[in-house]
Order: C-alpha cells, then structure tokens, then sequence
C-alpha cells in the first residue's frame, strides 16, 4: 500500500476552496497516479475523518514560451473530497475562512 502523505500532496487553498469550508468540501492537491479510493483512505488515515465521496479533476499544463523554445508547465490532479455530516472538521483548516 502506498503511503498517505505520497498520494496526498498539499492542499489547495484558493476562494473557491474556502467557499466549500461550511459544507464540509476541502480540496487537495493529490499524486497523478492516485485513485479516488486510495485518496478516500489517505484523507481518512491522515486527519481522522469519514469521507462521503471524492471528485477527481486533472488539470494539463499550460504550453510556455520562452524564445523559439516552448515547455509545458507540471501537470497536476486535484481531489474534491466531501465529508460525511457525522463527521469532524479538519483540524488543519479550522479558522481559515471566517
């Protein structure tokens, strides 16, 4: 099994991430290989929560130019993850967006 911090690699903290704080919504920034039940035991593992459900997004890099020569900016995937209403929040997050 992999480790959870490997699969889960920062948390994305943008306006729109904030806006999911009351509904129990926190969005992380997740390993490209990860599926969306190892993202599920990862965030459980990891900050001691049950998870409802979790949605997965990839985003491409952006095509750079510098010169004649272009490159692609890293490719990253994100995890929406949804806890259930039962649970905890996420001690991390408490008093970011008030």
């Amino acid at each position: 099994m992999k480790d959870p911090h490997d699969i889960i690699r920062r948390p994305v903290l943008t306006e729109k991430a904030y806006d999911g704080f009351a509904d129990k919504r926190y969005v992380f920034e997740v390993a490209i290989g990860a599926n969306r039940t190892e993202i599920k035991q990862a965030v459980e593992t990891i900050f001691g929560v049950k998870v409802e459900k979790v949605n997965t997004l990839r985003t491409l890099g952006k095509i750079k130019r510098q010169g004649r020569h272009s490159g692609r900016t890293p490719e990253i995937k994100k995890a929406y993850v949804t806890l259930k209403k039962d649970s905890k929040d996420i001690e991390f997050f408490d008093g970011m967006a008030q």
